[in-house]
């Protein structure tokens, strides 16, 4: 019993001591003029742009995609009126 108690005594004061690591970081985040919370900014920042480009070549890859849908369509009917015509120019000769 006491073994157990020592280690949860030890436990408790480990916990202590992150949680006192962990407002000191939340502190930093806070303050924008420490290195950590500027680089934090920064990455924001570089991850709002990413999204902004990603959301913008999403879009353009769905207009690429129905621009290639109706060339697609454009070239059957294109290949039916050659063959129409090719069996036209056959007959006439």
């Amino acid at each position: 019993v006491a073994a157990l108690q020592d280690e949860k005594n030890s436990l408790m004061s480990e916990n202590e001591v992150m949680n006192d690591r962990l407002e000191q970081l939340d502190d930093s985040l806070d303050d924008p003029n420490t290195m950590v919370a500027k680089k934090y900014f920064s990455a924001q920042l570089q991850l709002e742009q990413l999204q902004e480009e990603n959301f913008r070549l999403e879009a353009a890859k769905d207009d690429y995609r129905v621009h290639c849908e109706d060339l697609e369509k454009q070239l059957i009917e294109l290949q039916h009126r050659n063959n129409e015509l090719t069996s036209l120019a056959e007959e006439s000769r």
